[in-house]
């Protein structure tokens, strides 16, 4: 009986982001991102961003719910340059919500690095704080973008970076705010003056959100600067 309700559920589930895919034409991914995806290498369902030197930490990235993954390519990009090798992972349907453990199994395959952030935009970030809470001790920290946690984090050592643009209209703000409750006490706050929810990624205006006071490459450019301070203060 419990194995039927499951399975109930799942398929109401199904059902549910079906009929939002059809509501919803999704996000692109603009030129710039698309031009940085051509050549790439992909193993696994992710797409690997490698820095040309030895890497400070691997992380894992989930995309926003909706937005084609390539659309994040230049921050990947960024971070590569700053020495973190980036696997950047394809969700079914564009939405990380059907594959909450895509994850499992990546940073096996680079046993040379020792130390792994994951993290995410919006959805992708919910998602990716689910993977790190069912996955305690896997990762030193993790990255949230114009997202927040569900999930409990307070145990198992884990870090977090949060940030997100003060234009950003999506985010909401009162669960943000209660979400508060989930982080460890290593909690990081960054908040990009000018930045909106979608420039995180390169895929247009998204419906709801804060017209942004600064470029998409400004807005990259904090981004990856703050990650990679945390990616290389996790080392200590």
């Amino acid at each position: 009986m419990k194995t039927w309700r499951y399975a109930a559920g799942a398929a109401f589930l199904l059902a549910v982001l079906a009929a939002a895919m059809l509501l919803s034409a999704g996000y692109d991914a603009g030129e710039e991102a698309l031009a940085v995806m051509e050549g790439c290498a992909r193993q696994d369902g992710a797409v690997v961003f490698a820095p040309a030197g030895e890497p400070i930490a691997g992380m894992i990235f989930y995309p926003g719910g909706l937005v084609d993954h390539a659309a994040y390519a230049p921050l990947m990009q960024a971070l590569s340059e700053r020495g973190i090798l980036c696997l950047l992972v394809n969700m079914p349907m564009d939405l990380a919500v059907l594959n909450v453990h895509a994850a499992d199994g990546l940073a096996q395959r680079y046993p040379q690095i020792q130390r792994w952030l994951i993290g995410g935009h919006s959805l992708g970030g919910a998602m990716a704080a689910e993977h790190a809470a069912d996955r305690a001790g896997e990762f030193e920290g993790l990255v949230l973008l114009g997202a927040y946690s569900a999930a409990d984090l307070t145990a198992g050592g884990l870090r977090v970076l949060s940030l997100y643009g003060t234009e950003d209209g999506v985010l909401n703000r009162e669960k943000y705010e209660s979400s508060r409750a989930n982080y460890p006490e290593a909690f990081e706050e960054r908040v990009i003056e000018g930045g909106n929810h979608a420039q995180f990624g390169d895929y247009g205006a998204q419906k709801g959100d804060g017209i942004a006071k600064i470029s998409g490459k400004e807005q990259t450019r904090r981004t990856a600067d703050a990650i990679a301070a945390f990616a290389a203060a996790s080392r200590q």
